[in-house]
């Protein structure tokens, strides 16, 4: 076992008014909010390699973390950090967790050695969720920090590499099997280009398709029950990613015909980068009925790179789980903490109270939304701008000619005036209910 968090007292409800640092004053994980108690509208999730696989580097710096996991360069390293995640997770009382294969296992210098990493560290996972009761949320391949990945994984001009890719994510994906995982996810961190001047566009959004199809096959062949995720990003490190957001990633799947088997992992990082904010892609997704998961973090807006910070903002959390509870809600999916403490923040505690912060907030946001949800004044505000589309005359014209409406407007002598947007009351609106 670990005592690295040797004195952190497990962290509870208090309520708004506690001073308590360890505990939750908004995140009741019992309260029923819309008919179903907080913790299954979150399914909050702890990423284990910001938490516990990070170092404290950055593009300017190294190592600043001192974990006594770290290097993680041997099977005993590997279970200490183990037990410390899960000891975490009861700390926090989360649900979830998720992982890639390079978190977990040490690097092994070929495939047959980190499979047998990756399996003996997954055994020993399942004992963990065992004694505790934390599940899975999503596992997923590193296949863009190893030196092989510098030109792509899928998309690499290097076949070789796609099959050493293929066979690493077949790995993960036994490996999420094994552990009763709720979703597997790609992430393409370096399925894009630097330049094209050396890159075959048509034939590495090909091979991405392809290899996207042969994972979507083996899910039905070995019978995985979960979801099969996709997380758009535009940038960073690559020039430009093939899964730029989540409007472009439905346009890949559509081309490929895996619409209908894949759906998206959005961040809201991920969404700053690509210049959208995490509502509108959240909204894409589900108008396209690809909403899975999310990433729950936020970045620094005076710098123009993904920081991956806890998020702090309610009022944009509210518009996110808006946007969630309006499609439905979680299935599979839920909220990780795609999240990292700053690299001077070097105490156990840190850690913790990162977390404890984090899920305050989403439990403000998630109410909040869910007061949007029941005052119905913004829903109803949408259904009257759209009203005029409900007459006959409308939907007849959906399924007329060109000609024909031309014909409509003439005869009609149609001559409409806008109408107010009317989006300074709507804001209104939203400022009164976050209260």
């Amino acid at each position: 076992m670990t005592d690295f968090f040797a004195g952190i007292p497990q962290v509870r409800y208090e309520g708004p008014d506690s001073t308590n640092d360890f505990a939750f004053r908004h995140y009741n994980p019992d309260e029923v909010v819309l008919g179903k108690p907080l913790k299954d509208h979150l399914r909050f999730a702890v990423a284990w390699w910001h938490s516990f696989a990070w170092e404290g580097g950055d593009p300017f710096g190294g190592q600043t973390f001192e974990r006594p996991w770290h290097p993680q360069d041997d099977m005993s390293r590997a279970k200490m950090k183990a037990d410390t995640a899960f000891r975490m997770y009861e700390i926090l009382n989360v649900p979830f967790y998720c992982w890639h294969d390079a978190d977990i296992r040490p690097d092994q210098g070929s495939f047959a050695g980190n499979l047998r990493t990756l399996e003996e560290i997954t055994d020993y996972m399942a004992e963990k969720q065992a004694e505790t009761g934390v599940r899975c949320l999503w596992g997923t391949a590193n296949m863009f920090s190893h030196r092989r990945w510098m030109s792509g994984a899928a998309t690499n001009p290097d076949p070789d590499v796609f099959a050493f890719a293929a066979a690493t994510v077949k790995s993960c994906m036994d490996a999420t099997q094994k552990l009763d995982g709720a979703n597997y996810v790609l992430w393409g961190g370096r399925e894009g280009y630097e330049t094209l001047l050396n890159t075959d566009m048509k034939q590495e959004l090909d091979h991405m398709g392809r290899f996207l199809s042969m994972v979507v096959d083996y899910k039905h062949k070995i019978g995985f029950k979960g979801t099969i995720l996709v997380e758009p990003k535009p940038q960073e490190p690559s020039k430009h990613q093939y899964d730029y957001d989540a409007a472009t990633c439905f346009g890949f799947l559509q081309k490929y015909g895996l619409e209908k088997e894949v759906k998206l992992n959005l961040e809201q990082g991920h969404a700053i980068l690509a210049g959208h904010s995490f509502e509108h892609e959240l909204a894409t997704a589900a108008a396209l009925g690809v909403l899975g998961s999310i990433d729950m973090n936020r970045n620094d807006y005076q710098t123009g790179w993904d920081t991956d910070q806890f998020p702090n903002n309610v009022p944009e959390v509210a518009l996110a789980y808006y946007e969630v509870l309006r499609a439905g809600g979680f299935t599979t999916g839920g909220t990780n903490f795609d999240a990292k403490v700053r690299r001077q923040s070097l105490d156990p505690e840190d850690l913790i109270l990162a977390h404890v912060g984090a899920m305050d907030v989403c439990a403000q946001g998630l109410k909040a939304a869910a007061r949007m949800i029941e005052d119905g004044a913004l829903e109803d505000a949408r259904r009257a701008r759209y009203a005029g589309w409900e007459t006959p005359e409308a939907q007849a014209m959906l399924g007329s000619t060109l000609e024909d409406v031309a014909d409509r407007v003439l005869q009609g002598d149609i001559n409409p005036r806008p109408r107010s947007g009317r989006q300074e009351r709507l804001e209104n609106i939203w400022n009164r209910v976050l209260g």
